[in-house]
């Protein structure tokens, strides 16, 4: 063979590989640590994402950041400076997820969060444009719990939170539909999520004699606060945020978090909506999913926000790959572009419509209201 003709089938050999090059998907969740109830059924739901989207290999690369912040971030630039990643998903809770877009912005790659807050992507800047989310903002639960007060008779509210952006940003989103509701602010406690002890906070609560208590908190480490009011002999009514939306909670919880109301997404009792619910469908596809792989009863809706992440994505790379090739600049561009426009994309919690200036793209279809009855979650019509 000359060297002449040897030129041209180089030229398409290479052609050929670059063209079937792999998307690689970093990924960084909480899977030990304080947030491990969450993360786990995240990093499970991992293995249950598409392999292949339009035609091209999808390489999951999955880190654990031990529910720390610092970790989240060393594991981002990992993934991106040695895996190439074209995306990131993750993390799971809300500091780590804001420690990281500075680094995802900085290498202009896009990240799809599973953290709830809405200062993960409000307000869109030249920083967060690369940033997207699943969970449904607090604002919208906000709602849903200042609304199930008011309907139910309560006045007043003790409110305890994590001493984090987590705790803070429920605080201040609740504040403002608690004042639209009439509802009155008694007490505001924090607690740090390593916490094995809450006396002071649960005395300072019981002493306002608020009707309800709101516990802005997630994962396992939100009984605390609960166990702390009831041998205190708190008999008020008590709300959650969807923070603690797992078997977890349920389980270690057990008879101290029994009648309490929390707002959730859909998937949480995808069997109890009604047929015509909008989610029940998409919903039930991953429940089915999730409960072949790890068995009745597994699911999460942390989980569920891991598989919205994959339902994103895999809306968006078609896009992407009309305009480039993966492991490209230019294809990371197109990508974070392809998720801005997603439009009707049914998930786990809800359907999507993201735009410029909504990067998450739920609305009210994206919760319910949930009550815990004898140890499990019963949709509230």
């Amino acid at each position: 063979m000359t060297f002449k003709k040897t030129l041209p089938m180089l030229a398409a050999l290479m052609f050929v590989t670059a063209a079937h090059a792999e998307i690689n998907v970093g990924v960084t969740v909480s899977a030990t640590g304080p947030a491990a109830s969450l993360g786990i059924p995240e990093k499970n739901t991992i293995s249950l994402m598409p392999t292949s989207i339009g035609g091209q290999k999808i390489n999951y690369i999955v880190l654990d950041d031990a529910s720390d912040t610092t970790a989240a971030v060393t594991n981002t630039r990992k993934l991106i400076n040695e895996h190439k990643v074209d995306v990131i998903l993750g993390s799971t809770i809300t500091p780590n997820s804001l420690a990281m877009i500075d680094v995802v912005a900085e290498a202009q790659t896009p990240m799809i969060s599973m953290a709830a807050s809405a200062r993960i992507v409000e307000p869109q800047d030249a920083k967060k444009r690369w940033v997207f989310k699943t969970p449904q903002n607090d604002i919208m639960m906000s709602l849903a719990i200042a609304t199930h007060m008011a309907d139910s008779g309560v006045k007043t509210v003790g409110f305890i939170g994590f001493s984090d952006a987590y705790g803070e940003g429920w605080y201040q989103e609740f504040s403002k539909i608690a004042a639209l509701k009439n509802l009155q602010i008694v007490a505001n406690e924090r607690y740090n999520r390593t916490d094995t002890s809450v006396t002071g906070q649960a005395l300072k609560i019981v002493a306002a004699k608020p009707d309800a208590v709101l516990v802005a908190a997630s994962g396992t480490p939100a009984v605390l606060p609960q166990r702390a009011l009831k041998e205190r002999g708190y008999g008020g009514k008590y709300y959650q945020t969807h923070g603690v939306a797992n078997n977890d909670f349920l389980r270690v919880g057990g008879k101290d978090v029994e009648g309490t109301f929390l707002p959730s997404g859909p998937v949480l009792v995808a069997a109890q909506l009604p047929a015509n619910h909008p989610v029940k469908k998409s919903a039930q596809e991953y429940v089915a999913k999730y409960e072949k792989a790890y068995g009745a009863g597994s699911v999460s809706t942390f989980g569920g926000h891991a598989w919205d992440a994959g339902k994103l994505m895999a809306a968006a790379v078609p896009a992407a790959l009309k305009k480039a090739k993966p492991g490209t600049q230019e294809f990371r561009v197109a990508l974070r572009d392809a998720l801005e426009n997603v439009k009707e994309v049914a998930g786990a919690h809800g359907v999507f419509n993201m735009s410029t200036t909504d990067h998450l793209g739920l609305d009210q279809r994206a919760r319910v209201m949930v009550k815990i009855e004898n140890g499990a979650w019963k949709y509230q019509p």
